[in-house]
């Protein structure tokens, strides 16, 4: 059973993190794109706006599709820890602590959930244990 919870962990998180780095990346799922998202990074001092809107969102639906498939799991991780701790720094922080604030809540939810499935592993459903058997 616990290998089913890690993989619907991963699953749901990682679902919503790539649709999240495709909303930036290519304007899917009514995103701004690189120009909207890179007009609003430019915005909150993240320049050059378009190339790193780009850049995240790769980095963000990479990150995603890898969590989902408990293949390069740190990496994974990596990829979704990284642009959570940026936009508490650039964008929630000064909101606080909750969600329906703007706050880091959602973010820090993902952090730790990203960094749980990293130190614990993916699970036996996963392509890292069949890689690494």
């Amino acid at each position: 059973m616990e290998a089913v919870g890690l993989l619907i962990i991963r699953i749901v998180v990682g679902l919503y993190f790539a649709a999240h780095g495709a909303q930036k990346a290519f304007g899917w799922f009514g995103g701004g794109g690189p120009e909207g998202t890179g007009a609003f990074f430019e915005q909150i001092g993240i320049k050059p706006g378009k190339p790193m809107a780009l850049l995240a969102g790769l980095g963000e639906f990479v990150g995603g599709i890898l969590f989902i498939l408990g293949l390069f799991t740190p990496l994974a991780a990596v990829l979704i820890i990284v642009p959570m701790i940026v936009a508490i720094v650039t964008v929630t922080r000064k909101n606080g602590l909750f969600s329906d604030k703007g706050g880091i809540e959602y973010n820090v939810v993902l952090i730790a959930v990203a960094l749980g499935i990293a130190l614990m592993g993916p699970g036996s459903v996963s392509l890292d244990a069949l890689a690494f058997l």
